[in-house]
C-alpha cells in the first residue's frame, strides 16, 4: 500500500513507531510529553498480558457493578456497533469491492475483535492511540475520542497516514468523553485520560467504565492548584486542601489518588496504584480498579489521612481520616482520632498548625510491577523509547522509596530553617540510619529525605550537626522559631559515620536519576492559540 501524500503546509512528526501530520498549533501536541507516552506504552505492554494471565488462571473474579443498568447499556452499545458496522461495509464496498475482508472480526467496528479494549478519552492528534496500536500487540481495539472537531479530523488523517494496525484497531470518535464512558460501563481494559489541566470532571465516569481489575491512566497538569498556589481551586476540583510546602509534588500525586479513590468508592470500587510519578510539570498515575464494598469501608482508615503542618518549621504529622475498632469477629468503623500531636501547638517551635488534605496515605507504587517495568526498559535500551534515560531514572528512584512513608523533607529547607550549612545528603541519611530509623530519597525531588523518624529526631540530628559545625551567622531574634528550635538540647546523640544504606544503590551504580531536560521543555499553549512557549 502506498504512503498517503503529505498535504500542503503540514509536516510529519515521528515518535516511536508512529507518525503524525502537524500544521502549526491547530491540534495540541507537546513533544515534552514523550516521557508520558513512552511510559504509558511500556506500562500497557507489561500490564495487559499480566491481567490476561490473571483471568486465565481465574485469579481475577470478573463481575458487574449492579449500580449500573448493564444490560440496557450493552444493548444500546450493540445497536450502535451494528449501525457502525453497516456503514463501514457500505463505505468499503463503494471504495473497493475486493476489500470486503476489512469488515472481518479484526476490524474494531465489528465489536468482535480479540485482545484488550482501550479508551483514550482526549486523543487530540491521536498520536498516543496510534502508538498503542502499533507498539502494544495485546490490544484489540482502541476508542480514540476527542470532542474537538479539528482534533477528530486530525486523528482520521493520522490513522490513514500510519495505516496497518492503526487503521485496523483504532476507532476514532467525536464525543464528550464523559458520555462515551457512561455509555460503556465496565467495558474498557484500560482508560487513558490526559487532559489539558485537571482531569477531575472525568474521574466519576472513568471509574465506572473500567473493567474489573482494569487500568486507569490519569494525567493532571494543573500543578499550581495541586501544589497549593491556588488552594481553593484544588479543593473545588479534588475535594482536598493542599499545603504549599517542599513535599508539594508528592502531595499532588496523593491528592489525585485520593480523589480517584473517592469517586471509585461511590460505586463500591477501590483503586490499587501500580505507579505514580511526578514528572516535570505534571503528575501521572497508573491505578487498577476493583469492586469490593469491604475494601471501600477500609479506605478512610488505611488509605486517607489529613496533614498537620507546623506553621513555624518543617515538622508535619499524618492523621488518618478514620479508625477501626475490632472486637472478637466484629469490626466497627469510626472517625479518626485527633489531633495527631500530643500538644495543641507545635512541640518544636510553639507555633500553630496548618491542616491540609485529605490525601492518599497508602503506598503509591507496586514494587514488583515497577521492578518488572524497569527491567523492560533496561532490555530495550532506548531502541523504542526516546525518553529511556529519564524514565530509567524515575523508575530507579521510585523503587528505592520507602513505600509506607507518605511525603518527605527537603534537606536544604530544614537547614534554612535553623540557618546552618547543610550536611551532605548521604551524611544526614547515615545519621538517621545510625539512630535506628529508615530513610530513602524520592523520585519527586533530588534533596528529598523520606523517613519514618519523628520530627523531633530530625531536629535533634540537626542540633548535633550545628554543635560540630557552628552556623556562620547566629540567630539574632531569641523569640524566632529558629531560636526556639536551637534552644532545646538534643535528646539523640547523632552519629554521622558512614553506614551501609546511606548512599542509594542507584548512586553507587552511577545511574542518573534526575536527567536534565532539553531547552523549552515544559507546558504548551492550548491548540488554536499562538504558541509563544517555544
Amino acid at each position: 500500500m502506498s504512503t498517503p501524500a503529505i498535504p500542503e503546509g503540514y509536516v510529519v512528526k515521528k515518535e516511536g513507531k508512529a507518525s503524525i501530520l502537524m500544521k502549526g498549533n491547530d491540534v495540541f501536541y507537546n513533544e515534552a510529553q514523550v516521557t508520558n507516552r513512552d511510559l504509558s506504552v511500556a506500562v500497557l505492554k507489561r500490564f495487559l498480558p499480566l491481567r490476561a494471565k490473571e483471568i486465565q488462571e481465574k485469579k481475577l473474579k470478573l463481575h458487574h457493578n449492579h449500580n449500573i443498568d448493564l444490560e440496557k447499556a450493552k444493548k444500546q452499545q450493540r445497536q450502535r456497533v451494528q449501525e457502525q458496522e453497516r456503514k463501514a461495509k457500505e463505505a468499503a464496498a463503494a471504495e473497493n469491492a475486493d476489500d470486503s475482508s476489512s469488515s472481518s472480526s479484526s476490524n474494531p467496528q465489528s465489536g468482535g475483535c480479540k485482545g484488550a479494549r482501550v479508551l483514550e478519552g482526549l486523543a487530540a492528534s491521536g498520536l498516543r492511540s496510534i502508538r498503542y496500536a502499533l507498539e502494544v500487540p495485546s490490544i484489540g481495539r482502541i476508542d480514540a475520542n476527542d470532542l474537538d472537531h479539528a482534533a477528530s479530523a486530525a486523528m482520521l488523517r493520522n490513522i490513514e497516514l500510519n495505516g496497518g494496525a492503526a487503521k485496523d484497531k483504532i476507532f476514532a470518535q467525536n464525543l464528550d468523553a464523559r458520555i462515551l464512558m457512561m455509555s460503556n460501563p465496565i467495558t474498557y481494559d484500560a482508560v487513558d485520560l490526559d487532559p489539558y489541566g485537571t482531569p477531575a470532571h472525568l474521574l466519576d465516569s472513568a471509574v465506572q467504565s473500567v473493567t474489573e481489575g482494569g487500568l486507569l491512566l490519569v494525567t493532571a497538569t494543573d500543578m499550581a492548584n495541586l501544589c497549593g498556589n491556588n488552594g481553593t481551586a484544588c479543593h473545588n476540583n479534588y475535594g482536598s486542601y493542599p499545603v504549599h510546602r517542599p513535599y508539594c509534588h508528592e502531595m499532588a500525586l496523593r491528592i489525585l489518588l485520593g480523589c480517584i479513590e473517592a469517586h471509585a468508592n461511590r460505586y463500591k470500587r477501590h483503586i490499587v496504584p501500580l505507579l505514580s510519578l511526578s514528572i516535570d510539570f505534571y503528575v501521572r498515575v497508573f491505578v487498577r480498579v476493583y469492586t469490593s464494598p469491604g475494601a471501600c469501608k477500609e479506605s478512610a482508615t488505611t488509605k486517607q489521612a489529613y496533614i498537620w503542618q507546623s506553621s513555624g518549621c518543617d515538622s508535619f504529622w499524618m492523621q488518618p481520616v478514620g479508625q477501626q475498632r475490632k472486637q472478637n469477629s466484629s469490626c466497627k468503623f469510626l472517625p479518626g482520632p485527633g489531633p495527631a500531636m500530643e500538644a495543641a501547638r507545635c512541640p518544636d517551635t510553639g507555633s500553630g498548625f496548618i491542616m491540609g488534605g485529605p490525601i492518599w496515605s497508602a503506598p503509591i507504587h507496586q514494587q514488583d510491577f515497577v521492578r518488572g517495568l524497569l527491567a523492560d526498559f533496561e532490555e530495550d535500551k532506548g531502541q523504542c523509547f526516546a525518553a529511556y534515560p529519564k524514565i530509567r531514572g524515575l523508575l530507579t528512584s521510585a523503587l528505592e522509596e520507602l513505600p509506607d512513608v507518605p511525603l518527605y523533607y527537603d534537606l536544604h529547607d530544614l537547614c534554612k530553617t535553623v540557618h546552618c550549612q547543610p550536611p551532605k545528603k548521604d551524611v544526614f541519611r547515615a545519621a538517621l540510619l545510625n539512630a535506628g530509623f529508615r530513610v530513602s530519597g524520592s523520585h519527586a525531588k533530588p534533596l528529598a529525605i523520606k523517613t519514618d523518624a519523628p520530627p523531633a529526631a530530625i531536629w535533634d540530628i540537626l542540633r548535633c550537626w550545628i554543635q560540630d559545625h557552628p552556623a556562620p551567622a547566629a540567630v539574632k531574634d531569641p523569640n524566632s522559631y529558629s531560636a526556639k528550635l536551637l534552644a532545646k538540647a538534643p535528646q539523640i546523640v547523632a552519629d554521622f559515620a558512614r553506614v551501609a544504606g546511606a548512599v542509594s544503590k542507584a548512586k553507587e551504580d552511577k545511574v542518573p536519576r534526575f536527567v536534565q531536560n532539553p531547552a523549552f521543555w515544559g507546558p504548551k499553549a492550548r491548540h488554536g492559540r499562538v504558541d509563544t512557549t517555544r
